[in-house]
């Protein structure tokens, strides 16, 4: 089977990932309500941490729900998405570091991560939305993150939030693209 074939059965199947996407709208719109009380920024933090703990099973819900397979089991290459989100992981000791140096930058380098790793999807969807998105995502907050200096975090998660959502609009009509040449 060809790869660029297998990418796209993919992209169909999965919806081009945007069951994880919604959820990633709403952990990151959890966060900017957690960045709007009036806590210390280590609390922030903590429950900023704590609130991604929900994002696979929303993930595996919004998914179901919009008829898109997250599991792939049938694709030569389903368990590459499952490698690609697990690589994010591999960049949390910079979060830590930034929990730990400088608590006001760890919702800043936390976001740059989440924005950062959607790259590789371009590849493994074939969907050139995560190529365009994910260093676009990447520069607007550490931009954001140097204008702020360290007031009004929450605009970070909210830009995030947003970003994701225009990310998901460019995703989905990659989407509808690709099903109509299928259809036809």
């Amino acid at each position: 089977m060809e790869v660029n074939k297998i990418r796209n059965e993919l992209s169909i199947k999965a919806k081009n990932g945007i069951g994880f996407l919604l959820a990633a709208v709403v952990i990151w719109s959890i966060i900017t309500i957690i960045f709007l009380l009036p806590i210390d920024i280590q609390q922030k933090n903590i429950f900023m941490l704590i609130s991604t703990g929900i994002m696979f099973p929303l993930s595996i819900g919004i998914s179901t729900l919009i008829k898109a397979d997250w599991q792939l089991k049938n694709n030569p290459t389903g368990n590459l998405g499952l490698i690609f989100n697990f690589a994010q992981l591999i960049y949390f000791p910079i979060l830590f570091f930034g929990m730990i140096t400088n608590p006001e930058n760890a919702i800043l380098f936390f976001a740059i991560i989440t924005g950062a790793h959607f790259f590789p999807y371009g590849w493994f969807y074939n969907a050139k939305p995560y190529y365009i998105m994910a260093p676009v995502i990447s520069i607007i907050i550490m931009i954001l993150g140097l204008y702020l200096d360290g007031e009004n975090l929450w605009a970070i998660s909210l830009s995030l939030a947003i970003l994701f959502l225009l990310l998901i609009f460019l995703l989905t009509v990659d989407y509808r693209k690709k099903r109509a040449v299928v259809e036809s």
